[in-house]
């Protein structure tokens, strides 16, 4: 036997070949069970229907539809210190991701056909996974004057976001969403009150009390996801909440689904598994807008992910130099990169303890962004891209940022043991990451 491994990019498993007694979990097709998947060239196909094909070990691991995050900082252009198109899908192959949707706070930002170009060569040339393209809704994201929603949509763009930014004016976010409403684009919205923030850096609570730090209310996130919703309502259009963290917030989306509003949300790992209780150690990775919240709040975070109310996980991954996080806690730029971590962490944290069976942990990673989207991603449907994305949900690993492929360290979790993460991981019938015995 031979082991295959992706070492220096991708390369070509062979035009045809089967994935051999792994644990199938397809949760858009309602399947997990131990069976075997077929490729040919690129595309899920029968295995009954491939001549000579070339058979791969996956005994023992779990064999999932490639896995989608809703929400990657790739900073290029402007920002490549940071990361790169090329780093930042080398470090989502890594983490097991085959597709990644990239936000427009890039400097330029990414409202115009020009700058979406620039980031779709990049992106055809330097990718390792494929990278989806959301376009700005404002102009410069400044939350003043309605990006071209048309010609976005002309120039290939799936999503809309201010990410980073929430528009504060009502009546332009109203027209925002009637817009993408004709255009079929969703809204994804990092929902945020400017003024109830003002300067804070962490929630205002009780650890940020007793350290000092100046508070962000849990209301500024929920204002804005009760104005979402409600807009949501009256124009009959999809918002997706970007990085719920409050069990208010979580309350009105499960609320709102209930009527049967278009309304959906995600959660970050670093929200679900970690609390502001940590921020008296004043680590600059821990400081993330939202805010890490109190117990009370990430409880009700796991049980709405748990539950479905929170249909995707999604890991806001926000590169920044090491330099830039080196400075006092109130300087420091909010952010933390999560591409690397975030299905260790959610296997470790979720399958393992038992909170989660694996079917609606993978679940959270495909059907849920997928829908969001209403792209045809997270399946293993036949006539699909070759997607896949493979996991040894006994593999051990204690979480190290210098091995990052990441071009950024600013991991809240460095240090972390972990159980469970990638085998393998498979971008149109290419194995990019990862190794895989030949029999």
């Amino acid at each position: 036997m031979a082991l295959l491994r992706a070492m220096e990019g991708p390369i070509v498993v062979s035009g045809d070949f089967v994935l051999r007694g792994g644990r199938v979990v397809d949760p858009a097709n309602g399947i997990d069970e131990v069976g075997d998947v077929g490729v040919s060239n690129g595309v899920i196909t029968s295995t009954s229907s491939l001549k000579s094909p070339d058979i791969l070990d996956t005994s023992g691991l779990v064999v999932a539809p490639g896995f989608v995050d809703l929400h990657v900082h790739l900073r290029q252009p402007g920002k490549n210190d940071r990361e790169t198109i090329a780093s930042g899908t080398s470090a989502a192959a890594a983490g097991g991701f085959t597709s990644v949707l990239a936000m427009p706070n890039t400097s330029p930002v990414a409202d115009n056909a020009g700058t979406l170009e620039y980031i779709r060569r990049i992106a055809d040339s330097d990718g390792v996974v494929n990278v989806l393209t959301c376009a700005a809704m404002t102009k410069n994201i400044e939350g003043k004057e309605m990006s071209s929603i048309g010609g976005l949509k002309r120039a290939g763009v799936v999503a809309l976001s201010d990410d980073g930014r929430c528009v504060q004016n009502h009546e332009l976010m109203r027209h925002i969403m009637e817009y993408s409403k004709t255009f079929g684009l969703p809204i994804l919205d990092h929902c945020e009150d400017d003024v109830l923030t003002g300067d804070g850096v962490a929630h205002e609570g009780f650890s940020s009390i007793m350290l000092g730090l100046r508070g962000i209310p849990s209301a500024s996130e929920e204002l804005m996801v009760a104005r979402d919703i409600i807009l949501a309502e009256m124009v009959e259009w999809k918002v997706h909440i970007q990085h719920v963290s409050s069990k208010n917030s979580v309350r009105m989306v499960r609320d709102a689904q209930k009527r049967g509003a278009r309304v959906t949300a995600e959660a970050t790992p670093h929200h679900l598994f970690l609390t502001d209780e940590l921020l008296k150690s004043f680590d600059s990775n821990y400081k993330m807008k939202p805010p890490l919240m109190s117990e009370d709040h990430r409880v009700a975070l796991v049980e709405a992910l748990a539950e479905g109310t929170i249909s995707c996980i999604a890991t806001d991954h926000a590169p920044h130099t090491a330099t830039s996080k080196l400075v006092e806690f109130d300087y420091a730029p909010f952010g933390v990169v999560g591409l690397e971590t975030a299905v260790p962490m959610c296997l470790t944290e979720l399958y393992h303890k038992g909170i989660m069976p694996i079917s609606d942990i993978v679940a959270r990673f495909t059907v849920g962004p997928a829908r969001v989207l209403d792209l045809p991603l997270g399946s293993l449907s036949e006539g699909r891209a070759a997607d896949i994305t493979i996991l040894d949900l006994e593999k051990k690993a204690v979480v190290d940022p210098d091995k990052f492929l990441s071009k950024s360290r600013n991991t809240p979790f460095a240090g972390r043991e972990v159980k469970g993460g990638v085998a393998a991981t498979i971008v149109n019938g290419k194995m990019v990451h990862g190794g895989l015995t030949k029999i």
